[in-house]
């Protein structure tokens, strides 16, 4: 059985989207010279965790995917020949907005997607006023270092 090495990077954001995206490619440069194969990103990582207020403001964070965040990510997974897992505010249609995380394989393409499917409500968690529950089903990538599932968060304590 072949051994994977797996990068976790975990940072501080702050509210400016640009320079969060501009930390992660760094954290992966350093993951990638650390010997990770495939590099998976926080969640939400281009921004502060704004789910723990009702704001319409921040819906402007939002962006398709693919699209700008994967394009950038997709360039350095090919250069440094990483796999990626990214974890972005996707906005998929006026009003339907997902927490989506994109996979990236080591030669750059775009993989797909999974959609986190199941939205906590609480006091501090107000997700469920952001996000609609992803509709893709649990998605298994094939990526070059290893298939993979993807989960992102509460999904974890559902069979």
């Amino acid at each position: 059985m072949a051994k994977v090495k797996v990068g976790l990077v975990q940072m501080t954001c702050s509210s400016a989207k640009e320079e969060n995206l501009q930390k992660a490619v760094l954290k992966t440069r350093e993951a990638a010279a650390k010997g990770a194969q495939i590099v998976c990103l926080q969640e939400l990582f281009t921004s502060l965790y704004f789910c723990d207020v009702e704001d319409y403001e921040h819906f402007k964070l939002a962006e398709p995917i693919p699209g700008p965040s994967t394009e950038i990510l997709s360039t350095l997974a090919g250069e440094l020949g990483v796999v990626i897992i990214a974890s972005l505010f996707e906005k998929r249609a006026q009003g339907i907005y997902h927490n989506t995380t994109a996979v990236i394989d080591a030669d750059g393409s775009y993989l797909g997607k999974y959609r986190k499917m199941h939205i906590p409500d609480d006091p501090a968690y107000y997700e469920k006023f952001y996000f609609t529950p992803g509709d893709l089903g649990y998605k298994v990538f094939k990526t070059k270092f290893a298939t993979l599932g993807v989960l992102i968060c509460w999904d974890q304590w559902y069979p």
